[in-house]
């Protein structure tokens, strides 16, 4: 047989990179993304191409379609999982208002200076400044990275070489084996656990105090709740007993619910806690409270300037972006995740009929279902919300899940669900477009 000629070989329509690069759109892109990343993506559609995949006068039009929006890999995802504060899909959704003031703060700011004064100011005053608005039983407060770095800092500052006093009930793993008293013993603390299990009262507590006792620590369970024969020391009666021995109780409460919420009456809240006496509360920004990832530690003044002036607490401090984002989220419109938690059945089950109605009459086998939600992140583990989902045949999950906007339901007696609670009302029309995106790839 004789070769090919050299006119028809592909290889020789490939269009050079410099060519490519030089196309107005894709230079466009590059100053968008980056010369690395579009350059990846012109040697691939040159590969199709020499492959006989791709004609070369498409060769522009594919690098753009293979081109990331952003130039970060993570995708945005359609949370139609029922759970709220889904960990694997970066807990709380920021709010429009927060995503506005990391904008505003990406670039150069006045976060650590008077602009009145040109002098150095206080880091973060104003987030502060909210949190104790939102929280008024608090004297003062702090922010670090997480909640887990706000215990550190406290076992540190309070513990290091002494005894921190908890019940062994308390004694937990939070997710991905980590587990408070391996974080409390790194810190150099020595634990002091008393009670048992399942049961604990406050005269345990009062055993246990010593000339070493550095602090009692109180740690919500989270994630997981001990029913039957059970006892636990509440926080009002614990403050009574430290009273006057001069060792502060502090209370992790996990989920930064800011104040007590009528469809989860056994979360622990910020106000309430100190209000019942807690000397420092900590807490979660990225959970209940709405907002970014960020560890909250609220209380007695003296208690949290001794804590912002040891030295680890440089080291778990947070950027500007945060500070931005949970000031917009204390002071700016209602959150995504409260939103969530306020929704009325009713308005779910008009959503989910309206979104439903759209498939079926695409053909689709869909049906409106009642679907129990849950909060997630830890909070409140044995107390369901009402939800409403989308019940479509069980084959649609994992094709949902590759789509072009990933969308995340999962799979319950045989049917794939999209449940409404977790997903805000303006994505209805995109939850419905990728179901219906789908469905057209199998005909």
């Amino acid at each position: 047989m004789p070769d090919q000629p050299r006119s028809q070989d592909p290889r020789r329509a490939v269009p050079r990179t410099d060519v490519l690069l030089a196309e107005p759109l894709v230079r466009a892109a590059e100053q968008r993304l980056g010369r690395a990343l579009v350059k990846a993506a012109v040697a691939g559609v040159q590969d199709r191409i020499r492959a006989g995949e791709l004609a070369a006068d498409d060769a522009a039009a594919a690098v753009l379609d293979t081109l990331p929006a952003t130039a970060s890999s993570l995708q945005p995802v359609l949370n139609a999982t029922g759970v709220l504060v889904h960990t694997n899909l970066g807990r709380a959704p920021l709010s429009p208002a927060a995503v506005e003031a990391i904008t505003v703060a990406a670039g150069a700011t006045d976060v650590e200076l008077d602009l009145g004064t040109g002098r150095r100011g206080p880091r973060g005053e104003a987030a502060i400044g909210a949190l104790l608005d939102a929280v008024p039983a608090a004297e003062a407060a702090l922010v670090v990275n997480n909640c887990a770095a706000a215990l550190s800092l406290v076992a540190t500052a309070l513990g290091q070489g002494r005894e921190l006093v908890l019940a062994r009930g308390e004694l937990v793993e939070i997710g991905d084996g980590f587990r408070i008293p391996e974080l409390l013993e790194a810190t150099g603390a020595r634990l002091r656990e008393v009670g048992t299990t399942n049961r604990v009262t406050v005269e345990d507590y009062r055993r246990a105090l010593g000339p070493d006792t550095g602090a009692v620590l109180k740690v919500h369970p989270s994630n997981f709740v001990v029913c039957g024969f059970t006892r636990a020391a509440p926080v009002d009666e614990l403050a009574a007993a430290l009273a006057g021995t001069g060792v502060p109780l502090v209370a992790d409460v996990g989920s930064g619910l800011l104040r007590a919420h009528p469809l989860l009456p056994d979360e622990p809240d910020l106000q309430s806690t100190l209000a019942a006496g807690a000397d420092l509360v900590l807490a979660s920004g990225d959970k209940l409270l709405g907002g970014p990832q960020a560890g909250l530690v609220l209380g007695r003044a003296e208690l949290v300037q001794r804590l912002r002036r040891h030295p680890l607490y440089r080291a778990l401090r947070v950027d500007k972006t945060t500070l931005a984002a949970l000031e917009a989220t204390l002071r700016g419109p209602l959150p995504p995740v409260q939103q969530m938690l306020a929704a009325e059945p009713a308005t779910l089950h008009a959503r989910a009929a309206a979104v439903a109605e759209r498939l079926v009459a695409a053909g689709l086998d869909a049906a409106v279902v009642d679907a129990p939600a849950r909060v997630g992140g830890g909070g409140a583990p044995e107390q369901p919300l009402a939800g409403v989902a989308i019940s479509l045949p069980a084959g649609f999950a994992e094709p949902l899940r590759r789509g072009a906007r990933p969308v995340v339901g999962y799979l319950e007696e045989g049917r794939t669900l999209l449940n409404l609670r977790s997903l805000a009302p303006a994505d209805d029309d995109a939850l419905a477009d990728a179901v219906l995106e789908v469905a057209a790839a199998w005909t």
